[in-house]
């Protein structure tokens, strides 16, 4: 007759057979349920354009909705922060970017995560452009009028960003630096937001992601000085590059790709990684994101090792352009 003490010892081992069991099955079945996808910033930005037309063909792949949810504040690093505390099941993921998996480390010093310590790199998405832009009625003409007066000016004028660490704020400290100008910043909760104060005429300039831009430059609500990259943009193929326009020094593209929680299963991610290819292969999507002036990530960059490097490498170039500004 079989012990007490050895019942339970055959318990426990079967319970721990069934748990190694059940977790690779549970894994292989994902998703069962509706995924949240975390956008840290305001409905209408580049990073939830991007984020809602490429996580709208994952779900049809998936087999399962993803609800796109808009968490604003600190940069991104509210919403980041949220996400790196979530539960690593998969049904809770994050659309970052530059700002939130790079800018924010030098910029937090009490930064409640780390981009590479707390977070799986899922899948880059896009590439974004960063253009020099301004108000329709700021007085320069082109870059070099621009550059000669906001330095003429730098107490006077103002730039518009999506708040302390985010790509509009980042990529301006090193259009500023460049410059050597300190002009008053205007935050907002989200670059949709400061692009309608653009629009508006509420404040002076901003640099900000070409998705975000194309519309209202093509429309005539804003000007655009010149797109921060080696080559034109085919989306704004008018709009010169930096270097042409006289500025060859500043050179900025941000970037958005999703992050799951650390510890996430690699099966999840291997699963969701699958996902966001499908994606970025469809025609569709390709057509819209290209259109707003994306960047399509070749296939060697699609891999979550690929992500990893990309996040590793955005640290060590931002830090030591936004240290000194935190």
């Amino acid at each position: 007759m079989m012990s007490i003490r050895s019942l339970a010892g055959a318990c426990l081992s079967a319970f721990a057979a069934l748990s190694a069991f059940a977790a690779p099955a549970s894994a292989q079945n994902y998703p069962t349920r509706t995924i949240t996808m975390i956008v840290p910033f305001a409905a209408g930005g580049p990073t939830d354009v991007i984020s809602r037309i490429v996580t709208a063909h994952m779900a049809q792949t998936l087999g399962q909705s993803i609800v796109i949810e808009n968490v604003v504040g600190a940069g991104g690093t509210t919403a980041t922060t949220r996400a790196a505390r979530a539960a690593n099941d998969g049904y809770t993921l994050i659309t970052g970017h530059m700002g939130t998996h790079a800018a924010s480390v030098p910029l937090y010093p009490k930064l409640a995560y780390h981009p590479e310590k707390d977070f799986e790199p899922v899948a880059l998405l896009a590439g974004t452009p960063i253009l020099i832009l301004a108000r329709k009625d700021f007085p320069p003409k082109d870059l070099k009028e621009f550059v000669a007066y906001v330095k003429a000016n730098a107490e006077k004028v103002n730039a518009a960003h999506a708040g302390i660490g985010s790509v509009s704020h980042a990529s301006c400290e090193l259009l500023n630096s460049i410059l050597d100008v300190k002009p008053v910043g205007v935050p907002f909760n989200g670059t949709g937001p400061a692009m309608n104060a653009l629009v508006a005429g509420q404040v002076d300039y901003m640099c900000d992601q070409i998705v975000n831009a194309v519309p209202q430059i093509n429309a005539g609500t804003i000007k655009a000085y010149a797109v921060a990259t080696p080559e034109r943009n085919p989306s704004l193929p008018n709009v010169p590059t930096t270097t042409e326009a006289g500025l060859p020094a500043f050179q900025a593209q941000a970037w958005n790709a999703v992050f799951a929680p650390k510890g996430t299963s690699p099966a999840i991610i291997a699963t969701l990684n699958a996902a966001a290819i499908k994606a970025l292969d469809d025609e569709n999507v390709r057509k819209r994101l290209l259109e707003l002036g994306s960047v399509i990530p070749a296939p060697a960059n699609r891999t979550p090792e690929a992500l990893a490097t990309l996040v590793k490498n955005e640290i060590a170039k931002w830090t030591p352009v936004l240290k000194p500004a935190s």
